[in-house]
């Protein structure tokens, strides 16, 4: 009983996050405004298998892990 408690106040909202975290990273589209875990807000340039390119707003590109991609913003 205890165990089933923890699962659904502890287990289960982790887990859809997640899922909507792997949802969001797979969506990302050339031209989306995103955040980086760093806080760094940016456009996407360019996307490979396993990176982001992004530009920020004064102009230079870096690199980032598709995963520390953690929000969209609108355009």
């Amino acid at each position: 009983m205890i165990f089933g408690v923890i699962y659904f106040l502890m287990i289960r909202p982790q887990r859809k996050k997640q899922k909507e975290h792997e949802q969001l990273v797979e969506e990302l589209q050339r031209g989306d405004r995103v955040v980086t875990a760093g806080g760094i807000h940016g456009v996407v340039e360019s996307l490979s298998e396993d990176s982001v390119v992004i530009k920020i707003e004064s102009g230079a590109t870096m690199r980032v892990t598709r995963g520390s991609v953690v929000s969209k913003r609108e355009k």
